[in-house]
C-alpha cells in the first residue's frame, strides 16, 4: 500500500478507536512518538468523543517519518505506521519564530511582519454567516494576525463552551467539549488558508464570581486544560500561545503560578510556537508588564497607550515587542476605546519606527455587526487602509529596518506630532541619501528634491504626523 503523503508543515493525523466507557478524557493516556532518521518527537494524543481517540502531528522535514503509538489503553498502544513528508505548498512558509532577538520570520526564512488585530470572541458568537463575514473582512484587510480567546466571559452563553456544559451552572471541568474545538479547528483553519497566524488567549480575567469559574481552577485543573488544548491544536502551524490577557487582573493567580504555566505549555508543545502573556494598565497611569527577560517567553505581548515604550522594552528584554493592545481607534465611553484612526496611527508609527510592531483594534458602538474586537464581523473604522499603507512601505525596506537605519544604508524617521519646518539630519559623509516626505494620514509619499550627506538640514511644509525615508543612493 502507498504511503501516506503529508506536506512539510502540514498536519498529519491518527484516528484510533478506543474506550469510551467512563471518563476517557480523564482515564486514557495516549501519545505517539514520531521518528525522522534518529530524531524522535512525542506528542500527546486526545478523545474526540465517540469512541474516537486522535494524535496529531507536524512534520518539520521532508522525508520518511515512522510513529509508534504508546497508551494506557490496550487497544491504543503500540500501533505504529509511516508516511511520507513532501515539500511544502507555495504559501505554506512553516510556522513564526523569533529572529535576531526583535524580528520574527516564518519556518522556512521568509520575514513575518505582524500587522495584528484583536477579534477576542469571533468564534463564539453561533453565527455562521457572521463568522463569515469575519474572515472575508480579514482576507481583505492588511491585518495577518488575530488575538482570540478559547474561554467565554463572565455573561456570555455561547452554544458551546470548550467544557462540557452549556451553561455555569453544569459545566464539567473534567470533560471537553469536542464539538467547540472542531468548530474552533475549522476557524483556524480559515485563518490559515487566508495567511492569519491565530494568537490563542488560553485564559482571561473576566470570569469572575456569578460566572463559569474558568479563571479560579487549580493548577491541576489548568495544566489538564492546557495539556488537551496543546494536543489539538498544536500541529496547526499559525498557531501561538498567549497565556492570558491582563494576566496581573486576575487575582486567583500568582505571578509564580503564570511561571508554572508557561513552563508547562513549553513543555508539552513539541513545536514551540511563539509563548507570550499579556498585561493589563490602569490607563495612562501605570503598566504592570511581566518579566519577558524570563526564558519560557519568546516575545513581548504588552499593552501600553505609549509607543515610545519601545525603545525600553526591547532594551530590557532583547525579544520583540508586539503592543498588542495601544488603546482602540472607537468611541465607546471608556479611555481604551475611544481614541481616534489619526491617534491610532500615531501610536503605530511611533512603535515601529522604534522597532516594534502595533496591532489594531476597534470597537464602535451601534455598528450593525457589533464591536470588532468582541465579536469580528465589519471593520468601520479609518485606520486599517492607512495601517495597510504602513504596511507597504515597511515591506518595501529592508528585511531588518532598525540594523540597516544602524549600519547607515537606510532610515524611517517619524516626526510626529510637531509641525517642522525643517529636520536637522546626521547622516554619513560618506554616503548620498535619497529623502521623501510620508504623510501619514493622507497616505503620499513625495520626493525631496536633490540629494544630502552629513549634516544636512531638510525643508518640511511645518504640517503634523509626517515621516521621512531615507535610503543611500
Amino acid at each position: 500500500m502507498e504511503m501516506q503523503e503529508v506536506e512539510r508543515w502540514g498536519m498529519f493525523e491518527i484516528a484510533l478507536e478506543g474506550p469510551a466507557e467512563g471518563n476517557p478524557f480523564q482515564d486514557v493516556e495516549l501519545s505517539a512518538e514520531f521518528q525522522y532518521r534518529n530524531d524522535r518527537i512525542a506528542v500527546d494524543g486526545f478523545y474526540d468523543g465517540a469512541g474516537i481517540y486522535r494524535i496529531r502531528f507536524m512534520p518539520d522535514r521532508e522525508g520518511a517519518w515512522r510513529f509508534i503509538t504508546k497508551s494506557s489503553a490496550k487497544e491504543l498502544d503500540g500501533r505504529s505506521g509511516d508516511f511520507v513528508c513532501t515539500k511544502a505548498s507555495f504559501e505554506n512558509h512553516g510556522p513564526v519564530r523569533v529572529r535576531k532577538g526583535y524580528l520574527f520570520e516564518y519556518g522556512d526564512g521568509t520575514p513575518f511582519l505582524p500587522f495584528g488585530t484583536t477579534c477576542y470572541h469571533w468564534t463564539h458568537t453561533g453565527d455562521e454567516e457572521h463568522e463569515r463575514l469575519t474572515i472575508e473582512e480579514l482576507r481583505k484587510s492588511p491585518f495577518n494576525k488575530v488575538r482570540m480567546c478559547l474561554l467565554p466571559t463572565r455573561d456570555m452563553r455561547p452554544g458551546a463552551v470548550a467544557y462540557e456544559g452549556t451553561c455555569p451552572e453544569d459545566a464539567d471541568t473534567t470533560r471537553f467539549n469536542p464539538a467547540f474545538f472542531a468548530h474552533l479547528e475549522k476557524c483556524i483553519h480559515e485563518l490559515m488558508q487566508i495567511g492569519v497566524e491565530a494568537d490563542l488567549i488560553l485564559f482571561h480575567p473576566y470570569d469572575k464570581q456569578g460566572g463559569w469559574g474558568f479563571n479560579g481552577l487549580s493548577n491541576e485543573q489548568d495544566f489538564f486544560y492546557l495539556r488537551y488544548v496543546i494536543a489539538r491544536l498544536g500541529a496547526f502551524r499559525n498557531v501561538w500561545w498567549s497565556l492570558s490577557n491582563e494576566y496581573d487582573f486576575n487575582r486567583m493567580k500568582t505571578v509564580e503560578d503564570w511561571d508554572r504555566l508557561l513552563l508547562y505549555v513549553q513543555r508539552r508543545d513539541a513545536y514551540q510556537h511563539l509563548r507570550s502573556i499579556h498585561n493589563g494598565t490602569k490607563m495612562y497611569e501605570h503598566a504592570t508588564v511581566y518579566d519577558f527577560t524570563k526564558s519560557w517567553l519568546t516575545h513581548q505581548s504588552i499593552q501600553h497607550w505609549d509607543a515610545g515604550a519601545t525603545t525600553e522594552l526591547l532594551a530590557k528584554a532583547h525579544k520583540p515587542v508586539v503592543i498588542d493592545e495601544i488603546s482602540y481607534e472607537g468611541n465607546v465611553a471608556k479611555r481604551w476605546g475611544n481614541i481616534t484612526g489619526l491617534e491610532l496611527m500615531d501610536r503605530y508609527w511611533e512603535g515601529m519606527t522604534r522597532g516594534g510592531f502595533v496591532a489594531h483594534g476597534e470597537c464602535f458602538e451601534n455598528k450593525p455587526t457589533g464591536a470588532w474586537i468582541s465579536r469580528g464581523g465589519r471593520l468601520y473604522g479609518e485606520s486599517p487602509e492607512r495601517i495597510r499603507f504602513l504596511r507597504r512601505l515597511i515591506e518595501e525596506g529592508p528585511e531588518d529596518w532598525m540594523g540597516a537605519r544602524e549600519e547607515g544604508s537606510y532610515a524611517l524617521i517619524y516626526l510626529g506630532k510637531y509641525r517642522f519646518s525643517s529636520y536637522k539630519l546626521s547622516m554619513p559623509s560618506d554616503r548620498q541619501y535619497q529623502i521623501e516626505l510620508i504623510d501619514i494620514w493622507n497616505m503620499s509619499v513625495s520626493k525631496v528634491t536633490g540629494t544630502y550627506t552629513g549634516q544636512s538640514e531638510v525643508t518640511l511644509p511645518a504640517q503634523p504626523y509626517m515621516a521621512l525615508r531615507l535610503q543611500a543612493v
